[in-house]
């Protein structure tokens, strides 16, 4: 018998059905978790600048206190039991997302060193082998942003900017996040 590799098959594209649940996309259950709600919004681009129409969007994160929803956090902080902590969403024909959360609480890093408050975000598209992994951070948190252990690895300065989320047009309860695949302006992604 002879073995034949397996080909290789990208991410997507995504069956609708059975993944299209529009509540996934609100963290707060209608806004009764606990903490600063806030709107993350944006496009995911591809290397030709084009948005994505398929992606699919996972995001993870602390509750307001910096407290997972997750029984492996044993952190002493309290708990939100009207906060889900994860959330998915599809871009649109125009490659748009829009998720509704609350602004995390710092997390312990390595060595319980806190990390700024951030959400992590992993990317599914079609052309990919692998899903993506990045984070958001806030830019109305710059203090913070410069202690984290995470972020300040980064070397390139323009790199480490595609991570912040900017308020959109001064607000600080909606944020503009874009993700660009490839190319130039390509959003940081992580080896995980």
């Amino acid at each position: 018998m002879k073995l034949v590799p397996t080909a290789s098959q990208t991410v997507g594209p995504f069956f609708h059905v059975g993944l299209a649940r529009p509540e996934l996309a609100d963290l707060t259950r209608g806004g009764m978790a606990k903490g600063e709600t806030i709107v993350i919004e944006g496009q995911v681009r591809d290397g030709d600048g084009a948005p994505v129409p398929d992606a699919l969007l996972e995001i993870w994160q602390a509750n307001a206190a910096g407290k997972y929803a997750h029984p492996e956090d044993t952190q002493a902080k309290a708990s939100d039991a009207n906060f889900v902590g994860f959330g998915r969403v599809f871009t649109d024909k125009e490659g748009r997302y829009r998720f509704v959360t609350i602004k995390p609480g710092a997390v312990p890093g390595r060595g319980n060193a806190l990390q700024a408050p951030h959400i992590a975000m992993t990317v599914f598209a079609r052309g990919l082998l692998k899903h993506l992994a990045t984070r958001i951070y806030f830019a109305d948190l710059a203090p913070a942003n410069e202690a984290d252990p995470v972020l300040s690895a980064i070397e390139d300065d323009a790199a480490r900017r595609t991570l912040i989320a900017r308020p959109v047009n001064g607000a600080s309860i909606a944020y503009r996040f874009d993700v660009v695949l490839q190319g130039e302006g390509e959003t940081q992604f992580f080896d995980v």
